[in-house]
């Protein structure tokens, strides 16, 4: 039976796991970087990607909330290798999660009357870094088997600025967050079972949650006023700075690829991500927010930030083909759950089904340059505050485009 040859094949899988970054549910954005720990040899890339989201909508009485995607770039980094046929290590960087977002204009969540520009929009910017290494050991007679794991550093850190000049979320107005970069650790384990001669590889990975001790500064103008009206004693607090804790979410992902011919490869991605156990609660304004419910003698038991109501699933499939010797190309068409609606404004969709394409050029047997692009169709979605509890507003028909690029080397 003639080889597959692995080597020669992943040219396609390469082009085709840039164009699985998107970002759809949650604050999800990169995914897990194991998907190459599981080949065989020594592997190391750079990538990075550009996305450029199109997403708006209309408020119940009509205004229109324009664009409030933000175009965010990324970038990863790996390098894996074979200590000898039984043990193999890696390091992996990714950005895990993140979130940009910028409402400008006249609508719920700006407020066109304030004195300066920095009052006038709301903005939030969530960034984060991970760093895994992992330790892989073959087994079976033929080493067709590989169970891997090891550590994750994980560093977030996130800015939210709401302003809004509407009666509904007066409570709100001004209100600003920094969550100051955290470090805290993680793990990550999985199995592989490899048959090379058919070109098959199949994979689980988990990533665990990771628990920070964020410092949480927060600041609520709106409290000066509230506290004119309140005895001493019964004073709340505008400003502080509090340590509280940030999970982020555990998630689960499953590789496949199969040849299906000597130049055809076929491939499956699944993912699982527990987004309805997260949310932000950040402490002041959990705090002023069951406080001030109390004083319109309604009785809340919590006031978040952002939350989730339902977990996110992700399955994506693709066929690459190598042409010549040095060039292949892949499609891919994919679909994600989204993690629930209503959602937060400060990411407003829910899911995508998307359609990608790459390609990748070997510029000597071991080193190579992939381009990939897609195209998403974001779900639509209504925006609810969960701070407040008010509905902002309906986004519908808007989509997504990611363009992204890795530089590759590869040896057996």
């Amino acid at each position: 039976m003639s080889k597959f040859h692995l080597s020669k094949l992943a040219c396609a899988l390469t082009a085709l796991s840039l164009a699985s970054l998107s970002g759809a549910a949650g604050l999800d954005r990169s995914g897990q970087a194991s998907e190459d720990f599981s080949s065989s040899g020594t592997l190391a890339y750079i990538s990075a990607y550009q996305i450029d989201p199109d997403i708006s909508g209309k408020e119940s009485n009509g205004d229109i909330i324009g664009d409030l995607g933000e175009k965010y770039e990324g970038y990863g980094y790996g390098v894996k290798t074979d200590i000898n046929d039984k043990f193999s290590v890696g390091v992996f960087y990714d950005q895990p999660f993140g979130a940009a977002v910028l409402f400008e204009g006249d609508n719920s969540l700006t407020n066109i009357n304030a004195a300066v520009d920095d009052r006038k929009k709301t903005a939030v910017d969530v960034s984060s870094d991970s760093f895994t290494g992992l330790l892989g050991v073959n087994l079976g007679v033929n080493n067709n088997f590989k169970i891997y794991g090891g550590p994750v550093l994980q560093k977030i850190e996130a800015n939210v600025k709401i302003n809004s000049q509407s009666p509904a979320l007066a409570s709100v107005n001004g209100y600003d967050l920094n969550i100051a970069k955290n470090d805290a650790y993680g793990y990550m384990v999985g199995a592989a079972y490899v048959k090379p001669e058919i070109g098959l590889k199949a994979a689980i990975t988990y990533r665990s949650e990771i628990e920070h001790d964020a410092n949480y500064a927060e600041s609520m103008p709106f409290i000066n006023a509230v506290n004119t009206q309140l005895p001493p004693a019964l004073r709340l607090d505008a400003t502080q700075t509090k340590e509280n804790e940030l999970t982020t979410p555990k998630s689960v992902n499953i590789d496949f690829q199969t040849g299906l011919n000597p130049t055809t490869l076929l491939t499956a991605k699944a993912r699982w991500v527990p987004w309805s156990d997260f949310s932000i609660t950040p402490p002041l304004l959990d705090k002023n927010g069951v406080a001030l419910n109390a004083l319109q003698g309604k009785t809340v038991d919590e006031v978040k930030l952002l939350e989730y109501d339902k977990d996110s699933y992700m399955l994506e499939v693709g066929l690459g083909k190598r042409l010549t010797q040095n060039l292949a190309v892949s499609g891919s068409i994919g679909w994600d759950s989204g993690a629930g609606n209503p959602v937060s404004p400060l990411g407003p969709t829910e899911g995508y089904y998307s359609v990608g394409l790459g390609a990748k050029y070997n510029l000597t047997p071991e080193w190579a340059v992939s381009a990939g692009a897609k195209y998403l169709m974001l779900g639509d979605a209504e925006g609810l505050l969960a701070a407040s509890g008010t509905k902002i507003g309906e986004f519908e028909d808007n989509d997504a485009y990611l363009f992204g690029m890795k530089l590759s080397y590869a040896a057996k």
